[in-house]
């Protein structure tokens, strides 16, 4: 089974257990031609896609009725893998979902590791630091690099614990995140498994 998830910049691809990723900017969709699975957030590339009848858009077998309309797809195939948790997404953006029982009941977008640094970094050149992700969260910080990082870290952990539910990492940053929610479980195919999940559902193998 080919799958594909489709981003601003890549296309990633889960052949069987083999991972890789195509520029969106070079690749050519055509030149595959057996059945492929995929969903997309890039809206060029879906033009592309069309009339291409071995891409099989997986959007049309999900009711987004259950999320908010402006939500991306990748997180809400995600949330439709899994029953309960809280799935953080750490990538250029942390993304943060709740779904209890199968029904989602909400997520907000929290600023990515990357882009804080920047924010800080703007305010003063004595704040450009890299985040401990290693720091104790029970303890003040009485430094500079630890007072960025327990501002960043302690709003979000608080706020993800608040749930009482498992939580589960994926994303590029989800092994820095790993540091500080020690007890979640880390699912760098968490997207792709979402997804298996969806095509046995809709029984479309």
């Amino acid at each position: 089974m080919l799958l594909c998830d489709i981003g601003n910049t890549s296309y990633s691809f889960l052949d069987e257990e083999r991972a890789y990723k195509e520029s969106v900017h070079s690749f050519n969709p055509s030149s595959i031609q057996e059945r492929l699975f995929y969903i997309s957030v890039n809206t060029q590339v879906n033009a592309k896609l069309q009339d291409l009848p071995n891409w099989i858009n997986l959007e049309s077998y999900i009711d987004r009725s259950n999320y908010y309309e402006t939500m991306g797809i990748d997180r809400v195939v995600v949330c439709e893998g899994v029953r309960n948790g809280v799935i953080i997404d750490a990538g250029s953006a942390v993304t943060v979902d709740v779904v209890r029982d199968g029904v989602f009941e909400g997520g907000f977008i929290y600023p990515g590791r990357a882009a804080m640094q920047k924010t800080y970094e703007n305010i003063s050149d004595a704040l450009a630091y890299s985040f401990n992700f290693e720091l104790n969260l029970d303890k003040m910080p009485k430094n500079s690099q630890d007072a960025i990082s327990y501002g960043y870290l302690k709003t979000l952990f608080c706020e993800v614990n608040s749930y009482g539910l498992d939580i589960i990492l994926t994303g590029g940053d989800a092994l820095e995140f790993k540091k500080i929610f020690k007890d979640a479980k880390v699912e760098t195919q968490l997207i792709f498994n979402s997804m298996k999940k969806i095509i046995q559902k809709a029984d479309i193998c």
